[in-house]
């Protein structure tokens, strides 16, 4: 899983400016109540969600989840034991009602890619428009193998194209009949680690050009926060948390969220007036998001990232806790720090910094935005998730 730095860096990556901004009018997509059963066990339970045109949505969770049924379900390759699924303010499933998957209009990228082997790029590309007249046909190939930036491969077979250039054939022909709906399921997941970053920067680029709706299926959270418009993060079949990458990484619904979005550390504190007492110092109650005056003299527990503290070598006058990890990630150094009082914290330093093993060092809080925070003893689900 990537680094809280990492994934900080992820999502503040992109601004989100209009091209990335939907009209929360214009919902194409809604599954109401929805559930999906196999055999005795409940899959999906009660999940309920909208989809708006034009925007990225993520289906982003731990294996096991309900995320691919969900994606199947709105594909049309299964039916829901319960709930309803519309498409374009259509029916599509529910109340005795089911479109099969031909007739959605919504188009599908599998993990594998699926490729026909015996077919070239542009006949791939080609194949969902056996409809459309000859000319049609040409200058629609031709549009997508040009946007996908290969339209000097469209002779070759899928074997002579790299993982990449197939993904994008792969895309190319899921746009080509220009479905309402675009679905991913792990799009990313067989591709090396340097090109699955360039792939996901290279699709959302795709996609927003041709101003399809599309969802995505995937346990991975860097991928999620920087690809995604909003990201509906998923724990045992229902959605705990759906919005913006910063909002679901900086202010967490749960502590699911929290602990599935990169490394997280709570540390207790007692409110006091205009501040919270902690193990490692005194936070300004200014610095922690939307704590209400009912919370004044009761204990709440902060959310932090180990890019929000710091760590400095002290003697024991000073310090507050002992390293007992380091992890060597590169660019980065994360520690893991035994404090005084019993908690453990993780902090991100750069790596030119050293601090050893077991040397007692003073942490303090050197956040720039303000942190979240749940009442103290709080436990929405387990945290300790780790995603596979």
């Amino acid at each position: 899983m990537a680094n809280g730095q990492l994934l900080t860096t992820a999502a503040d990556e992109l601004t989100r400016e209009s091209e990335s901004s939907p009209s929360t009018d214009d919902v194409v997509l809604e599954l109401e109540n929805v559930a999906k059963r196999y055999g005795s066990e409940d899959v999906i339970s009660d999940l309920s969600l909208s989809v708006h045109d034009g925007e990225i949505l993520t289906l982003l969770g731990p294996s096991g989840c309900g995320k691919t049924t969900t994606l199947r379900l709105i594909a049309g390759l299964e039916k829901p034991n319960g709930g309803r699924i519309r498409l374009e303010d259509d029916p599509v499933a529910g109340d005795g009602q089911f479109v099969p998957p031909e007739d959605r209009g919504v188009g599908i990228v599998f993990q594998e890619f699926a490729l026909f082997p015996h077919l070239t790029a542009r006949e791939n590309v080609a194949f969902g428009l056996r409809d459309w007249t000859e000319t049609e046909r040409k200058l629609r190939v031709d549009e997508l193998l040009e946007l996908v930036g290969l339209e000097d491969h469209g002779g070759d077979y899928p074997d002579e194209l790299s993982g990449g250039q197939q993904q994008r054939i792969a895309l190319a022909r899921s746009l080509a009949p220009e479905p309402e709906m675009l679905l991913l399921d792990e799009p990313f997941s067989n591709l090396d680690v340097d090109l699955r970053v360039e792939m996901r920067e290279e699709v959302r680029r795709i996609i927003k050009e041709t101003g399809v709706t599309a969802i995505s299926v995937t346990h991975d959270q860097e991928e999620a926060l920087s690809i995604s418009d909003r990201v509906a993060v998923m724990n045992d079949g229902d959605v705990e948390q759906i919005d913006t990458p910063e909002r679901v990484f900086q202010q967490p619904e749960s502590r699911f969220v929290a602990g599935f979005l990169g490394h997280a550390s709570f540390l207790s504190g007692d409110v006091h007036g205009d501040h919270v007492d902690t193990a490692i110092g005194r936070v300004l109650r200014d610095d922690v998001n939307g704590l209400a005056e009912q919370y004044d003299r009761t204990g709440i527990d902060l959310l932090v990232r180990p890019d929000d503290v710091t760590a400095f070598p002290a003697d024991d006058a000073e310090a507050n806790g002992r390293v007992v990890y380091r992890r060597y990630l590169g660019p980065t150094v994360l520690y893991r720090v035994e404090l005084d009082s019993g908690e453990t914290i993780e902090c991100m330093h750069n790596h030119s910094d050293r601090i050893d093993l077991d040397e007692r060092v003073a942490v303090r809080v050197t956040a720039d935005h303000e942190l979240a925070w749940f009442p103290a003893g709080q436990r929405n689900r387990d945290v300790s998730v780790a995603a596979d």
